[in-house]
């Protein structure tokens, strides 16, 4: 062998090394809690349609960018939340699908992404003596108005969570779990004159107008320090509230129209009737390609496992979602990887009952292979491409999960024909491990 394939085959055993080492043990690495993103079908979870409704929309913006920044900041709320890839897409003029995987609150969900979250802070009303009103109950009497301070330009400006940077979860020793709020400039310095005059009073906190705390204003909160809420919040109702918050209100009101929740168990049953499915046409595939083409057929038997194990390591270390047509494609893939194979090797008994050598067959086969296998994977990944746009033009993410999954696995089938099958190839002429015909299923 040259030296030029020689460095090949340690390429080869060095990156097949490197996947083994990523995707073992396999029930940790891809099975286990840390493993392979499932798809909803696969993993189970939730499933929401929303509708927008545009005529809420600032009529100075369009639709498709009022929905365009819905989506934009449902996509910041869920992925604050820990939704491992999330789908949110939008379907026609005005809905959206958001789909959950491992989501199993779907309540707590729909709280999550569908509230509006718009932030105010209102005062307590006051009589004509100048003290705090109260109901007949006893209970604090506010404004219908958010409460208002001169900004730096001298305009009056109401404090809403326009001006909020960031809020974020945090423990107080006495107060338990509270959102802290860091305002822009401008926030902060109204809200300093806000807390000013109202310090021994209430200052009601508002959420979609519904109010969610009034703590007593104990000092003045200057401009360079961080202002928080309280409210006897658990630790996941403030990390939430957290996220309402830093991902800005939503330009338009969205309704539920349609709820579902995905049953993890039948995706379960789906991978385990794939899988039992998947090791017996492997088998029959591997009986047939031993038993016809002999030794070529286990240096493509080598091949295949090269690819098997490099494409689970994909899997494991790029953020590709597995989905049921998803392992379909891999299924799909792994028979055009033969394919390729079989192409080769057709040639390359052609040259051999031709009269050439064995290390002219093996580059002649390559050769002559190479444009039936160029052009038709080729078409292929055209054909992966459309899906894929089809899939997320009209949200059928299931065709986008195939057609990715399917590019992937014929990109790598090419690689693992052309550079690994003719490696191992040229190392088993190169060292005349075999030199019978007979061997490489010729009869002459």
């Amino acid at each position: 062998m040259s030296k030029r394939n020689i460095y090949l085959l340690i390429f080869i055993l060095a990156l097949l090394s490197l996947a083994l080492w990523s995707i073992l043990p396999v029930n940790a690495k891809l099975l286990g809690p840390d493993g392979l993103m499932l798809g909803l079908d696969l993993k189970g979870g939730s499933q929401l349609l929303y509708e927008a409704n545009l005529s809420k929309k600032d009529p100075s913006v369009s639709s498709a960018a009022a929905m365009s920044a819905v989506i934009e900041k449902i996509q910041r709320r869920v992925n604050a939340y820990g939704v491992t890839e999330p789908t949110i897409q939008k379907l026609g003029t005005d809905r959206i699908l958001v789909q959950l995987p491992g989501v199993e609150n779907i309540s707590e969900a729909i709280a999550l992404i569908g509230k509006t979250a718009l932030l105010d802070f209102r005062e307590q009303k006051l009589d004509e003596t100048g003290e705090p009103m109260l109901d007949e109950m006893g209970n604090p009497i506010y404004q219908d108005e958010p409460a208002k301070a001169i900004g730096r330009d001298g305009q009056e400006k109401e404090l809403t969570g326009k001006y909020l940077q960031h809020a974020y979860r945090d423990t107080d020793p006495y107060e338990g779990p509270i959102v802290r709020l860091e305002w822009d400039s401008e926030g902060a310095y109204l809200f300093e004159q806000i807390t000013r005059r109202n310090v021994d009073k209430r200052l009601a906190i508002y959420l979609d107008n519904e109010i969610i705390s009034d703590p007593v204003v104990k000092t003045t909160i200057s401009a360079t320090e961080h202002g928080y809420i309280t409210g006897r919040f658990t630790l996941e109702e403030a990390g939430n509230l957290a996220i309402l918050l830093t991902s800005g209100s939503l330009d338009v009101p969205l309704t539920v129209i349609d709820e579902r929740d995905v049953d993890a168990s039948l995706g379960a049953d789906s991978i385990r009737k794939s899988m039992i499915a998947a090791g017996i046409g492997l088998l029959l595939l591997l009986v047939f390609i031993l038993a016809y083409y002999r030794l070529l057929g286990l240096v493509a038997c080598f091949s295949l496992g090269v690819y098997g194990v490099l494409l689970l390591a994909i899997f494991g270390f790029f953020p590709i979602t597995l989905t049921l047509p998803g392992i379909a494609a891999v299924i799909l893939s792994l028979g055009m990887a033969v394919d390729a194979n079989v192409l080769i090797f057709e040639r390359m008994k052609e040259e051999l009952r031709a009269g050439r050598t064995l290390g002219a067959a093996v580059e002649a086969g390559f050769n002559r292979a190479w444009p039936a296998i160029r052009d038709s994977n080729i078409t292929t990944f055209i054909a992966c491409i459309i899906l894929f746009w089809l899939g997320g033009t009209f949200g059928a993410f299931m065709v986008r999960g195939f057609a990715l999954t399917l590019f992937v696995g014929v990109a790598l089938s090419m690689f693992t024909a052309i550079v690994v099958t003719r490696t191992f190839l040229r190392f088993a002429v190169g060292g005349r491990l075999v030199t019978n015909l007979a061997a490489y299923g010729v009869r002459v």
